[in-house]
């Protein structure tokens, strides 16, 4: 089926260049698998080729970015499968780690695959195979050629999540030809915001709502029982609190808090998961030079009542330290990072604590504190809020806040469900 829309300058462009990526994909590819950027087992299907057979019935093909993106649209998927049980979901995005972590928390009738690269062929091979009745995007990220491509086969397109900051803004207005070719191409457009849909309709979006975060709406994250089970008897009896998705920036404050805390009771015990796994040697030197004994989760060990810390150096296992822990400081508040997602860990009664810089999660925040329900966190005084008496009613506010969120997806999920090819 021929595409009918129009294609401006810039995406004639990029669509005339856009078979280049087909022919340095294995080049690409070969790299990225050198530095680890890569699964080896599942290389192949950023060139379109499946590691899994498509199922029977009509299937919407969700994808997504980060991986707090991808981990947030469990909860839409959960919506639309109360109006159709019969539907299938196939979730796809781009980083390795992003992979492992949706691997263990994957909803019922779902798959998941690695977006190809953003080349005709490969693309075609994707398509050809999944033959998806729905294509839902979500936050930020279009990737032009599968935009078209699905859109030329008459596949339904939405963008879900959407959020648009004004620096983000400000790059794609460089190409506001290309987006607003893009957009268009979209029966349904649903913003964060109404920042983000302002940012949208600027950089020509049609029609378009705002629905707020689905984030907040995400189900809970899921955990091992078994290692649960052991985690909760080898720490009973210790105040456990969880530094998640850390940088830099966030483990000198954190281990700073612990450093005091411990000194003064040895009981507590801080769980630190850095954002990125791999720079776990860095942050078992610097614990090591602060004097904080500590337990590495990558090497099969749990904290004995010496540790001070139990250095969560491992993919998957959010759901498992938040379970642990009755406070948690949620990472790139004390960085030049902008913040990150502080809804996983309201579901599981942990009090949302972080730094000052959460520009990339402004309105979570706001809403939050708003309804009492996070605490931010000045430089140095960490040690000062893990032990304000206020933490379970701020723990206790978050997690009602998610049980009412997970409902309010439902009339999204509901025109989602109309575009569905019949």
């Amino acid at each position: 089926m021929a595409d009918p829309a129009p294609k401006r300058l810039a995406l004639r462009a990029y669509l005339a260049a856009s078979p280049l990526i087909g022919a340095l994909g294995p080049l690409i590819l070969r790299r990225r698998l050198a530095r680890g950027k890569e699964d080896p087992e599942r290389v192949a299907e950023k060139r379109g080729y499946a590691s899994a057979s498509r199922p029977e019935g009509r299937l919407i093909w969700l994808h997504a970015v980060g991986l707090g993106e991808v981990l947030a649209l469990r909860g839409l998927i959960a919506a639309l499968s109360r109006i159709d049980p019969a539907l299938r979901f196939l979730i796809t995005s781009s980083a390795r780690s992003s992979a492992q972590v949706i691997g263990a928390n994957l909803p019922p009738r779902t798959q998941h695959q690695y977006l190809p690269l953003d080349a005709p062929s490969y693309l075609s091979r994707f398509l050809d195979h999944w033959r998806p009745d729905l294509s839902v995007w979500a936050e930020q990220e279009l990737w032009p050629g599968a935009v078209v491509a699905a859109h030329a086969r008459g596949i339904p397109l939405a963008l879900v999540n959407a959020r648009m900051t004004d620096a983000g803004f400000a790059r794609r207005t460089r190409a506001r030809g290309l987006y607003a070719d893009l957009l268009a191409r979209f029966a349904l457009i649903a913003a964060q915001d109404s920042r983000s849909a302002d940012h949208l309709r600027a950089l020509g979006a049609p029609q378009l709502r705002v629905t707020g975060s689905l984030k907040s709406a995400a189900p809970p994250l899921a955990a091992d029982p078994a290692a649960l089970a052991q985690a909760q008897a080898a720490l009973q009896g210790r105040r456990v609190w969880v530094a998640g998705s850390t940088h830099p920036g966030d483990e000198a404050q954190a281990m700073a808090a612990q450093t005091a805390l411990w000194q003064a009771d040895p009981r507590w015990l801080l769980i630190l998961a850095p954002r990125d796994a791999g720079r776990a040697g860095a942050v078992a030197a610097q614990l090591t030079d602060a004097q904080l004994p500590f337990a590495r989760r990558s090497l099969g060990r749990v904290p004995s009542t010496g540790d001070a810390v139990w250095l969560a150096d491992t993919y998957g296992e959010m759901g498992l330290w938040y379970r642990l822990a009755e406070a948690a400081l949620i990472g790139g508040g004390f960085d030049a990072t902008g913040g990150h997602n502080p809804w996983e860990a309201a579901h599981f009664s942990a009090a949302i604590l972080h730094g000052p810089d959460i520009s990339n999660f402004a309105n979570d925040y706001k809403f939050l504190h708003d309804e009492g329900a996070a605490v931010s966190v000045p430089f140095g005084k960490l040690a000062e809020v893990l032990q304000d008496p206020d933490l379970p009613d701020i723990a206790l506010r978050a997690s009602q806040i998610v049980q009412r969120a997970a409902n309010g997806l439902d009339p999204l999920a509901a025109d989602l469900a109309v575009l569905v090819r019949r």
